[in-house]
């Protein structure tokens, strides 16, 4: 096989491969052969098919099945002597004209079109790191953290009428603009936090109630979002926005949560026994975990924050136009002009900060390992049970790691978190660190704005 590679600009380049007989014409007999072996028409008996006639009826699907492989083969073995760090895979030329006899198999020549990959000056695009925040564990923001924990190992109370702050478990029922229960409207059973509730009127109206009382409620009065009101209610988002009027709501359980007291009770529930002695000790410790956890958000935040800033620095232009043909001919289903201009910004982007990743993991040499991938998910698995106050023991955890890592999708994103976090490290280590303290208010706000 013959393989011509010519530029078309530095982005992009075409592949002109020519096969004469001798590449693939015994690769496509014994093919045809096994086909006939195989083949069923009516009239012959199973293999007893003339090859004249499997040649006539398969024969050119037969050839063009071995000439690809031929094709890929002789491809890919270019792609990597000659080390071209291609995008995507090679696709056939825009005026792909394929020469050659498909009724007299001899010499064809076909052309691909590759897109490369463009060099990468990763340093020139970190001339400036983000600022490192550290948020400030005050005496108020500890007390409203005990507060919480006293709230979460508190009793929770049936009573008779609901006060403020109150939890009302009750139906949904959606009314027409004219006050009448909405035929095949919703009616859903679910929960009214009175805590939550801002609107000072809907909320006095919702204190003093009893059981099986109904009053109609202003859904715009008791959600903070159309989201939040759409799971209070069990509809959709669409759904919350053709809402004509009230919803009816039909008290049926009232919950009321009596905080437990700040005692060496809860010292025990929260961090084990005797773990604490005091409050003194107790607010130390608080102070403690809430200094990781902040630390480890504000890293998360600055890591996020340093792979934009490099990506909005880093001149690394793309064969744009190669790699949206690439995404037409490679995607399972049909996309349409308008869809693949609308997403391409973002995917250029994503690829843009894989082949950063890639650099710098060749250049440093980093490597992800079995035990970091089983330690990832481990963590990953353990802290999201310890929210919800359940946290499991060694064994609990492998078994649930295993059952992980046994989806291949699921395995290969915790490969991607920590190959970023790798590289991540590795360039901040290579950038003088600036840190700021902010309240944790000003943090949500600077973290907030930065997902806009």
């Amino acid at each position: 096989m013959d393989i011509k590679r010519t530029k078309i600009d530095d982005l992009t380049a075409k592949l002109s491969l020519t096969l004469s007989k001798e590449d693939y014409f015994d690769k496509y007999e014994t093919s045809l052969k096994n086909y006939k072996k195989q083949v069923n028409l009516p009239g012959f008996r199973p293999g007893k098919v003339p090859m004249s006639l499997v040649k006539r009826q398969f024969g050119k699907s037969i050839l063009a099945e071995e000439l690809n492989k031929v094709i890929n083969d002789g491809m890919y073995e270019h792609i990597m002597k000659e080390k071209l760090n291609i995008l995507g895979n090679p696709i056939p030329a825009e005026n792909d004209d394929v020469q050659g006899d498909w009724d007299n198999p001899d010499t064809f020549t076909f052309e691909y079109e590759i897109g490369l990959a463009p060099t990468l000056e990763v340093e020139k695009a970190m001339k400036k790191a983000p600022v490192k925040y550290k948020v400030k564990v005050d005496k108020k923001m500890i007390d409203k953290h005990v507060e919480e924990l006293a709230k979460r190992h508190g009793s929770v109370d049936d009573v008779e009428k609901s006060e403020d702050n109150d939890l009302l478990l009750g139906t949904f029922i959606e009314l027409t603009k004219d006050g009448e229960i909405k035929e095949g409207g919703f009616m859903n059973d679910g929960t009214l936090h009175l805590e939550t509730v801002e609107d000072k009127k809907t909320k006095k109206a919702l204190t003093g109630l009893v059981k099986e009382a109904e009053l109609n409620l202003n859904p715009d009065k008791i959600a903070k979002s159309h989201d939040e009101l759409g799971k209070m209610l069990g509809i959709t988002h669409d759904q919350v926005h053709n809402m004509e009027g009230d919803v009816k709501f039909r008290v049926n359980e009232i919950k009321r949560l009596t905080a437990h007291e700040v005692n060496q009770e809860l010292y025990d529930k929260v961090f084990g026994k005797d773990e604490v002695k005091d409050e003194k000790e107790f607010e130390e410790k608080l102070t403690g975990e809430l200094d990781k956890m902040f630390d480890r958000d504000a890293t998360n935040l600055f890591k996020r924050q340093f792979s934009e800033s490099i990506l909005d620095n880093l001149d690394a232009p793309l064969p744009d136009e190669f790699l949206k043909r690439w995404i037409q001919l490679s995607n399972e289903k049909p996309i349409s002009e308008e869809q693949l201009n609308e997403e391409y910004p973002g995917y250029s982007r994503h690829l843009r900060w894989q082949l950063v990743e890639g650099k710098v993991m060749e250049e440093h040499k980093l490597e992800i390992t079995e035990d970091e991938v089983r330690s990832q998910a481990k963590g990953m698995i353990g802290a999201q049970y310890a929210q919800y106050g359940m946290p499991l023991d060694e064994e609990m955890l492998e078994n649930f790691a295993n059952n992980v890592l046994a989806d291949k999708k699921e395995r290969q994103r915790i490969i991607e978190v920590l190959q970023e976090n790798k590289v991540l490290d590795t360039l901040t280590a290579q950038v003088k660190l600036k840190e700021k303290e902010v309240s944790y208010d000003d943090f949500l706000e600077i973290a907030g704005a930065g997902q806009n």
